[in-house]
């Protein structure tokens, strides 16, 4: 008798297999943190990049994008509040609704598209100013200082950073802690 091919090997019994690599998951990452703590190596090593949401969120000017796009959204409700005194410059304040919503596009754009990050973070320094004069004194300072903060973000964003020590010390403790 001849011993059956099986064309599915068992990759988990055998620790020599080599592990696909990439996407992966958390599992994958906190796996690989806890082998290399079982492997002796400290804390200053580089631990992989987490996945899901939290990875991809990391890998892109997220809370500014969102911060601009929420001031957007915001300047572009004030336009609608039912106020006896607005200010209305141009054709019927066709500026007042052009500008929130160039906003809430760089806001987006800077989440979806972060190699051109400095562009739209520019970009919606200077719509958040300019809704200053043309949209309500820029939502009535809540989305001014909203927009300012969210663009700042963007703009001192910078992709591949490492992890601060902190982070990576707490981290390493909760590896360590059983549960």
């Amino acid at each position: 008798m001849a011993a059956e091919h099986d064309p599915a090997p068992d990759r988990a019994a055998d620790p020599t297999a080599a592990r696909p690599t990439g996407a992966g998951n958390a599992g994958d990452a906190e796996a690989a943190g806890a082998a290399a703590g079982d492997a002796g190596e400290s804390g200053a090593a580089t631990a992989a990049p987490p996945g899901g949401f939290a990875g991809w969120r990391g890998r892109r000017p997220f809370w500014g994008g969102l911060m601009v796009a929420l001031a957007g959204a915001e300047i572009l409700f004030t336009e609608k509040a039912p106020m006896r005194m607005m200010i209305r410059i141009g054709l019927l304040g066709l500026a007042g609704y052009v500008i929130p919503v160039l906003m809430v596009l760089c806001g987006l754009l800077l989440i979806f598209h972060p190699v051109q990050r400095v562009f739209y973070s520019l970009l919606s320094v200077l719509a958040t100013l300019g809704s200053w004069i043309t949209s309500n004194l820029g939502g009535f300072f809540v989305g001014l200082i909203l927009g300012l903060v969210g663009s700042t973000l963007a703009f001192g964003w910078l992709p591949d950073q490492p992890r601060r020590v902190g982070r990576r010390a707490r981290r390493a403790e909760r590896r360590a802690t059983p549960a």
